[in-house]
């Protein structure tokens, strides 16, 4: 028998351009968490700033989040900007384990401002974790069709995303969530920011959860930071 598989989904405190402290915090949920994979929100280690410096996979600041991950042999999908081979800004997911980080994504869907720094990524991602494959998404992706659509295409398991939503939004990852999961036939695990962030998201709204293959909420955060839910896929 395959042994449980958990997901957990984390909204921990961030703290605006400051990527060490919130590595930190990520280390901190990663131990709490108990999970095999642990998703974070959209720009996660450096908050929703749209002019956050880009990080690198093997930037120092993240080795507490490396270190957590290696002690409880997790994996961590964390937001970040980061630049490609050519030197493009990205926002992009981040997977962390303990033998260091590697972006596993990146975001395909921009929204206006964004596209005034970062360049969309090109193609959908799979990651695949003892046996279950994860179709990435970040935020506005989740809201396209046609993103689902292909990700599901790739043959995954669970459509895990990391988004930025404010507080008057807090039913939209719900919304997409039960979408996605009807639609396909697959779990979702959406991590949301709680508090306050950048780009004039002065409240968030918090309320990340994880859903089953028919649509319904089997974990589910409040609006509170530093929240995290989990729930075992087999």
């Amino acid at each position: 028998m395959d042994d449980p598989f958990v997901i957990a989904v984390a909204q921990p405190l961030t703290v605006s351009h400051d990527s060490a402290a919130n590595a930190l915090a990520h280390a901190h949920a990663v131990r709490a968490a108990e999970a095999r994979v642990v998703v974070f929100p959209e720009l996660s280690l450096t908050g929703y700033e749209l002019d956050a410096e880009a990080i690198a996979v093997d930037d120092p600041r993240l080795a507490p989040l490396v270190q957590a991950c290696a002690d409880t042999g997790s994996i961590a999908l964390a937001g970040a900007p980061t630049l490609d081979e050519a030197g493009r800004s990205h926002i992009a997911m981040l997977a962390v384990d303990g033998a260091g980080a590697r972006v596993a994504y990146r975001k395909m869907w921009l929204g206006a401002k964004e596209t005034e720094r970062f360049t969309p990524g090109t193609e959908p991602a799979v990651l695949d974790v003892d046996g279950l494959r994860l179709g990435l998404a970040i935020c506005k992706d989740t809201g396209v069709v046609q993103h689902a659509a292909d990700s599901v295409a790739l043959g995954i398991d669970i459509y895990v995303a990391g988004v930025v939503h404010s507080a008057a939004e807090e039913a939209v990852h719900d919304e997409r969530a039960r979408r996605v999961a009807g639609v396909h036939g697959v779990w979702v695990a959406t991590a949301s920011f709680a508090g306050p962030t950048g780009c004039g998201f002065s409240e968030t709204a918090g309320r990340s959860g994880i859903w089953n293959a028919h649509g319904d909420p089997v974990a589910q955060a409040g609006p509170e930071i530093g929240a995290l839910v989990r729930t075992a896929l087999r």
